[in-house]
């Protein structure tokens, strides 16, 4: 079996739910950025949504995208490191059903949690205890398994810890080793504060795709304009994905700019939607579609992601509505 994607990240059960600002204020999280927390402090907060309905799922940033690969009929497999708990066996059964190839062995431990927070702007904040999945080592990254995949990709998150960097390097390596492209996804604006010099090498060096939203843009080539952002990263990796929000995104490819409109809903809760407009990028572009044409499915699924609750389809693609894309 081939794979269109492998991808390695934080292994993390998602829990949503939706709250009022008044709630956030109270647990004295800013808004709309991630921020880990202890095992302790995570109990705490589940405490105070006693009485909130919860969403359970799957998850992770990295997770998140293969899942909606697999969900959109490509095939893919995953690293990340889950529980030998209840939590794991759960996450790990959800992302088979799905198709998603998993040879990581659970470890002893609690598996890692994402309490995602969301306000009545569609603003999610979310609160991540890593658990077991910041054991997650090189030694846990197969290299015949990224042999058989056109892209691998790698998630941002995985360089708050050594052990996570350290398995996000080797799949690289290995991909590179291998003749296998690499997508990597900065994740968020407070890692480039923290790893900008070390993102920035990649880009310029291994990376062939690279997926950011403009607050990352900004924060990595110091430039405000969309464009003048895009041109910037172009200059050093092959191909950039900048998404935009609700004002769709902006392609780079072959020194070209590939403006993809965006898609009007009425968004309820962002959390996942870089997540599914990657899954809906990487899968067109190896499903036979132009970037133009995976772009607009790329953002016709962050589209259809925010008009819902969690990162998980609820409403799937159906073959004609794929084929579409191509027409």
């Amino acid at each position: 079996m081939t794979y269109d994607v492998y991808g390695v990240g934080n292994a993390l059960l998602d829990i949503q739910a939706r709250v009022s600002d008044e709630t956030l204020v109270k647990l004295n999280y800013a808004k709309g950025i991630m921020t880990l927390v202890d095992d302790a402090t995570q109990a705490d907060v589940l405490g105070e949504l006693d009485g909130h309905p919860v969403n359970r799922c799957a998850g992770g940033s990295a997770a998140n995208t293969i899942i909606g690969i697999a969900d959109l009929g490509g095939t893919a497999a995953y690293a990340g490191k889950v529980g030998a708990d209840a939590l794991g066996e759960y996450c790990l059964a959800d992302m088979r059903k799905m198709g998603v190839a998993i040879e990581v062995p659970p470890a002893d431990g609690q598996t890692g949690t994402c309490v995602i927070l969301i306000t009545e702007d569609a603003q999610r904040t979310m609160l991540t205890s890593l658990g077991v999945s910041s054991t997650l080592g090189p030694d846990d990254i197969d290299e015949a398994e990224i042999r058989k995949a056109n892209y691998v990709y790698v998630e941002g998150y995985l360089f708050t810890g050594e052990s996570t960097r350290a398995a996000a390097m080797k799949t690289i390596e290995l991909a590179k080793a291998n003749d296998v492209k690499v997508a990597f996804t900065v994740s968020d604006p407070f890692l480039i504060n923290l790893f900008k010099d070390d993102f920035w090498k990649l880009i310029e060096g291994p990376v062939d795709l690279l997926f950011c939203n403009l607050d990352e843009a900004r924060s990595l080539t110091g430039k405000a304009d969309a464009i003048d952002c895009a041109q910037e990263i172009h200059q050093h990796a092959e191909n950039v994905a900048l998404t935009l929000g609700g004002d769709g995104s902006l392609l780079m490819h072959d020194g070209k700019a590939i403006p993809i409109e965006g898609v009007e809903v009425d968004a309820i809760d962002t959390t996942g939607a870089g997540d599914m407009y990657a899954a809906g990028l990487l899968y067109g572009i190896n499903n036979g579609m132009t970037w133009k044409q995976a772009g607009h499915l790329a953002s016709h699924a962050a589209g259809r992601i925010v008009s819902q609750l969690g990162a998980r389809l609820e409403r799937r693609f159906t073959k004609e509505e794929i084929a579409q894309f191509m027409s």
